[in-house]
């Protein structure tokens, strides 16, 4: 090899980020899913009645909330400790 092994395309580089991020994503929604879904539903219908909507808007809201937290404490704990590697946050 030439030596560039450890720096691949660019564009390679960021089609790969993009899609690690629509993944997280999903995970996060799927996540979010099952807990509200546990949380909020306790007969299944045809529709929603208004008590089990705001239940789920609720839970949603908490969800990303607590989520969001996580994240900004992980970013503060990063900078104050110099960084530490990309893996500990996934």
């Amino acid at each position: 090899m030439d030596g560039q092994g450890a720096s691949a395309d660019p564009q390679l580089q960021h089609f790969i980020e993009i899609e690690s991020q629509k993944q997280r994503f999903q995970q996060l929604v799927h996540q979010m899913t099952e807990v509200c879904w546990e949380k909020c539903m306790d007969k299944p219908g045809p529709k929603l009645d208004s008590r089990t909507e705001i239940c789920f808007v609720n839970c949603v809201e908490r969800f990303i909330d607590t989520s969001q937290f996580i994240l900004n404490r992980l970013e503060q704990t990063q900078k104050s400790k110099g960084g530490f590697s990309e893996t500990m946050l996934d």
